[in-house]
């Protein structure tokens, strides 16, 4: 014999001696002479009846074992005159119903109940078989009384032991019963993966097939239900109903994919494919039929089922079927082992070590030899593999170079050498991927004036002003701070690549370029500075965009397309370079869309104004509201400040202020006419200052509601007073001349100058809501706040806290001395019927500052 035959023999030798030691664990335990009695279930028949019933039987030496039977069976036998017993294993442990007694000269001293119907810590003993200890005293004479009901096999293999004699044979069985797992686990993840690196289904098929059994010998022995699910019993049962066809499915698809019978015999694979699909329909059926029944018919099935593959080998070895040689040996071991173990659930064969480890004896051979011929067969393909690569490497070598030339020109652009687009675009998602906590900046340099260099000096000289500038700005770019290699090799490294004939796309490192901010400054200064060519200084007005992973895109595409719009922006056409400003990207898809829905929204009055209150925190009344747009109908819902953005930007604002000014007037009309003398908020956008018709606008409106006069205020946000303070100032002492009232909204959040501040003819200043969020929990905020109401009193202004959500908060503010009070605190921004409704709810009016 060869050396690795003797060592499949050595192996499977050593595998059936650990297998075998069970059998020493158990000779300590002594069998009782058995008497039995068999009736249907009463549950009114006790004990005493039983114990005087005529027509026990002798069982004999034989274990228990009734086979598939809904009777009720009652076992007694006497505990022989050995004071070292004092403990009963069952060791079977699908038994539905168990009633243990004790009897003690003719008196019932100790009664247990248990099963498998019961969650498993409710068993006297935490054991995957059912144990029963009992006291034993030499000066008195025992028997013990079972009743037995299951669903199940009834069979009762029961024996008597000394408990420490018990345990330590248990530890030897738990010893083997972990080797005899630890096989079928490093099978199932060995096979696993191979199959996730070859992706082959034959090893999936195994892995199942293996699982199937591992899981139906666990069931069977109780090992499953001790460790995977304790408290459910249902699951337990269960798992019998289910493992029993699902490793017979995945058992005979194995087979069928192991001998590949579909090229061999179609007759063969068509049987089969039946028997799987019977063994399917009997799995399905246990969940439409009852235990007993369901049971018996998935152990039926798998009789004719372990037998088709066990005559499967030996047929497809005849045939001259290589794989079948294994195959034979595995599993008819499998096959075998499986049929005693079912035969004896039925029944027909005794209780004993062969016919109950049956299973497990050919599932671990099984698992053995297949590892095996899996192995082999895993290195028979690699050997094939290997010679057809030998084959493919060379006829690939041939088109290597062919195709290495065909990358270079499709990576790199054919004028500049520098890398293309599409080169750059890898390299940055490739940096993004690998690095996903790194801040990366994308700067597009565009060359704008290289039409009129084209129109002067023609294409020629211009694609030698281009091969020119891609090598200085190459150059330039090596000593940014943070700059990225973007291809790098031992001849040559290019940080810039070429996205198009007029623009360059670098990437840097935005934490590297900030280090040292003046050093990256003046090197970006030299990049837009002209080229030297034929003694002209070319001027070609480079200008730069940049954007920032991950704050402005996280991929490639999008941030080439955003510095690409920061380098077209105003802001780089006036400094030169530009960052990407989400607020300033009128190219968005969403944007685009949200302008047409407004305009047509603002034509087909589908916007809306709700009003939210202001209330005195002296008196505790609502002396005012403010007008704030909402879009109801849009169905994603759009931010009030989003639609204030996008009218900004493409000049909607003057239309949408008009109609939010006309609007309001009207709601005021309403409240004046159900009696509500409330002042009037309005928020204005610092573009409509900008307006020339804007304040003669507002007096001719005004005119027209006479009744409104000093009480409708005008809200401008102290960040856009700035962007233009000398008309913005202009513009707002018109509009206090026409007796509008003026309040600096979000005072707080921007960066305006008192000395600014003061000129303005405001009455009312708003504390922005970032300050008073977290007023209560906040010590510095309270400061900030307070300081904030002194100066504003001191000014002469009355103070507004925005965004006060909490009865905290507003007591804090009162205690402050603020003037109003605006939030959830009070209500929502509602519509005027609703406001109308709040407002005639006392009870709804937070009663702040009365007392």
């Amino acid at each position: 014999m060869t050396p690795k035959r003797w060592y499949h023999l050595l192996t499977t030798l050593a595998l059936l001696a650990v297998l075998a030691l069970p059998v020493q664990g158990a000779e300590p335990g002594v069998q009782p002479e058995i008497e039995y009695l068999r009736l249907p279930p009463d549950p009114h028949l006790t004990p005493e009846q039983v114990m005087a019933t005529d027509g026990w039987q002798t069982l004999g030496p034989r274990s228990p074992n009734f086979g598939y039977i809904r009777d009720t069976v009652w076992l007694r036998f006497n505990v022989p005159d050995d004071p070292a017993l004092n403990l009963l294993e069952i060791s079977y442990s699908h038994l539905d119903y168990i009633r243990f007694q004790l009897w003690a000269d003719g008196r019932r001293i100790a009664e247990e109940r248990t099963g498998d119907q019961v969650p498993f810590a409710q068993r006297p003993v935490r054991h995957r078989n059912f144990l029963f200890p009992f006291e034993h005293r030499p000066d008195r004479h025992y028997q013990i009384l079972l009743e037995v009901r299951s669903n199940g096999a009834m069979q009762i293999p029961l024996r008597l032991w000394h408990d420490k004699a018990f345990f330590e044979a248990a530890f030897v069985e738990d010893l083997v019963h972990a080797v005899y797992y630890g096989i079928l686990i490093t099978a199932i993840f060995f096979n696993l993966f191979v199959f996730l690196a070859l992706r082959e289904k034959i090893y999936l098929l195994y892995v199942l097939s293996t699982l199937g059994y591992l899981l139906l010998i666990a069931s069977l022995n109780g090992i499953a239900y001790q460790f995977l699910w304790p408290g459910a019993p249902d699951i337990q049962n269960r798992a019998m109903l289910i493992a029993i066809p699902f490793a017979m499915i995945f058992t005979l698809w194995f087979s069928q994919a192991f001998l590949n019978l579909r090229s061999q015999s179609r007759t063969l694979e068509r049987l089969v494919d039946g028997v799987i699909l019977l063994n399917l329909a009997a799995g399905l059926l246990t969940f439409a039929t009852d235990y007993n029944t369901a049971i018996r018919l998935v152990v039926a099935l798998s009789i004719p089922s372990c037998l088709l593959l066990t005559v499967l080998g030996p047929q497809q070895w005849l045939r001259g079927n290589r794989q079948a040689v294994y195959y034979t040996l595995a599993w008819g071991a499998l096959s075998l082992g499986s049929a005693v173990t079912a035969a004896n659930k039925y029944g027909l064969l005794p209780v004993s070590f062969v016919t109950v480890y049956g299973m497990q004896i050919g599932s671990a051979l099984q698992a053995a030899l297949l590892a095996m011929a899996l192995a082999s067969r895993i290195y028979q393909e690699r050997q094939d593999k290997i010679i057809a690569r030998e084959a493919e490497l060379r006829a690939l070598e041939a088109r290597r170079s062919v195709e290495l030339k065909l990358m270079e020109q499709a990576l790199h652009n054919p004028l500049t050498g520098l890398p293309n687009r599409i080169s750059f675009e890898m390299v940055l998602n490739d940096l993004i991927m690998r690095h996903p906590d790194k801040r990366l900046g994308v700067a597009v340099l565009n060359l704008n004036n290289l039409g009129s260099v084209t129109k002067t000096l023609g294409h020629r000289n211009t694609d030698r002003i281009l091969e020119l500038t891609a090598q200085r700005f190459n150059g330039e770019a090596r000593h940014l701070p943070g700059a990225l290699p973007i291809e790098q090799s031992k001849s040559r490294t290019f940080f810039l690549a070429s996205l198009d004939r007029q623009s360059f796309g670098l990437i840097v490192d935005v934490d590297r370029a900030e280090a040292t901010p003046k050093a990256a400054v003046q090197h970006l200064d030299t990049l837009r500075q002209p080229v030297d060519y034929l003694g002209m200084q070319i001027p070609l007005d480079a200008r730069l965009g940049v954007a920032l992973f991950p704050d402005h895109g996280a991929d490639a595409n999008t941030l080439i397309r955003r510095a690409t719009i920061a380098e077209g922006s105003e802001r780089a056409r006036e400094r030169g370079m530009a960052y990407y400003s989400p607020a300033r990207d009128s190219y968005s898809a969403d944007r685009l869309t949200l302008v047409t829905e407004l305009r047509n929204a603002l034509e087909n009055r589908e916007l809306a104004l709700y009003l939210q209150p202001k209330q005195a925190m002296v008196s505790g009344q609502i002396v005012g509201v403010e007008a704030l747009i909402r879009w109801p109908r849009r169905q994603h819902g759009t931010r009030p400040d989003e639609i204030i953005q996008v009218a900004e930007q493409t000049g909607l604002i003057k239309p949408l202020t008009r109609w939010v000014l006309e609007e309001a007037l009207s709601l005021r009309t309403r409240l004046l006419a159900e009696g509500w003398h409330l002042n009037l908020s309005v928020n204005i956008s610092p573009n409509n200052l900008r307006e020339p018709d804007f304040h003669p606008h507002v007096q001719r409106l005004m005119a027209s509601y006479p009744d409104h006069k000093g009480a409708v205020i005008f809200e401008i946000t102290e960040t856009s007073m700035m962007q233009d303070p000398t008309n913005s100032l202009r513009a707002l002492n018109a509009l206090e001349r026409a007796g509008i009232r003026i309040s600096i909204d979000d005072f707080g959040s921007g960066y305006s100058s008192l000395s600014y501040i003061k000129q303005l003819p405001a009455s009312e200043i708003k504390i922005d809501r970032s300050l008073i969020a977290d007023l209560a929990t906040q010590p510095e905020d309270r400061v900030i706040v307070q300081n904030t109401i002194d100066m504003c009193h001191s000014l002469g202004y009355q103070v507004v806290a925005e965004g006060v959500e909490d009865e905290a908060t507003a007591e804090i503010l009162r205690s402050m001395g603020c003037d109003m009070i605006q939030g959830y605190l009070l209500t929502p921004p509602r519509p005027l019927d609703e406001l109308l409704a709040w407002l005639s709810t006392p009870r709804r009016q937070p009663a702040l500052g009365l007392g």
